[in-house]
């Protein structure tokens, strides 16, 4: 019992005993500080600086944004980042794969298979589809009073191709200098016209739109699919005034023309004839000159 005692004591004793720590200098041996400590004092201060570690820690990573660079937490504010760039990737993806559905019926008219497709843009939002052949494009009493006035001052220029056999009349989109004639071996399928800037662009023909966008290379675009068949396109506009799906009839109004896209050299309309897939001359059919 007593040895226990002794024991115990000898512990305590050793917890409480002082020590002394001494900083000496090591050319001198002068004392330059000196502390008095205890085991314990050791041991208290010890847990006390772990503790005081872990608690700010803790506190630095909870109330700071350190907290996002732990891995499997997440804040309530990248949630939501999350979410709205998920939703925002799914509705780009739905926009892009419209598109190129709609790309590939564009490709599809310009190849003559026109069956009833629908044409619009905006079909994967809607289910309104463009049927060509069903549409109005009998002539309105005013376009019949039209062509006959136009018929006096002898503005049609109707010559017959022979790559189409149809007698049709078509009415010069614009007049002016014509700067780029169609050649087809060097692959320039349209006749280039130059005019003034914001010149009103006229429809060759009563037809449908069945495209009316900007595009980076020829600045805004329509194509107008027409009665007889063939499909007419107008490029480097500034401006267009029909949107896709709209019924035009023969000398209205469908854009003006700019110098629009990466591809132009100047103000000037850029014209295509198309039937079934071939490229046609305009130039056989429209007298562009003034």
């Amino acid at each position: 019992m007593k040895n226990k005692i002794t024991k115990k004591r000898t512990f305590v004793d050793k917890l409480v005993s002082k020590y002394r720590l001494v900083i000496l200098n090591e050319n001198t041996f002068e004392e330059q500080v000196s502390f008095k400590l205890t085991r314990l004092n050791v041991f208290v201060l010890f847990f006390v600086s772990s503790l005081l570690l872990i608690i700010s820690t803790v506190l630095l990573i909870a109330f700071t944004s350190l907290r996002e660079y732990i891995p499997g937490y997440s804040s309530t504010k990248l949630t939501s980042q999350a979410n709205d760039l998920v939703y925002k990737t799914d509705s780009l993806f739905i926009e892009i794969s419209g598109k190129e559905q709609f790309y590939e019926s564009i490709k599809k008219v310009l190849k003559g298979d026109i069956k009833a497709k629908n044409f619009n843009i905006d079909s994967t939002k809607s289910t309104i589809a463009l049927d060509v052949k069903n549409a109005r494009l009998n002539p309105s009493v005013q376009e019949l009073e039209l062509r006959k006035e136009v018929d006096k001052i002898e503005k049609y220029s109707v010559q017959n191709g022979t790559d189409f056999k149809t007698d049709y009349l078509f009415f010069p989109p614009v007049k002016g200098s014509i700067t780029s004639r169609f050649n087809f071996k060097e692959k320039h399928y349209a006749v280039d016209i130059a005019v003034p800037k914001n010149t009103p662009i006229k429809a060759a023909s009563t037809g449908v739109v069945i495209y009316s966008e900007w595009t980076p290379d020829v600045g805004y675009v329509l194509i107008l699919k027409h009665k007889s068949g063939l499909t007419s396109v107008y490029k480097h506009n500034s401006k267009l005034t029909k949107l896709q799906g709209e019924h035009v009839t023969a000398g209205e109004v469908i854009a003006f023309a700019g110098s629009a896209g990466e591809l132009s050299t100047g103000t000037h309309l850029h014209f295509e004839l198309w039937d079934n897939g071939k490229a046609l001359d305009p130039l056989k059919f429209i007298d562009f000159e003034k």
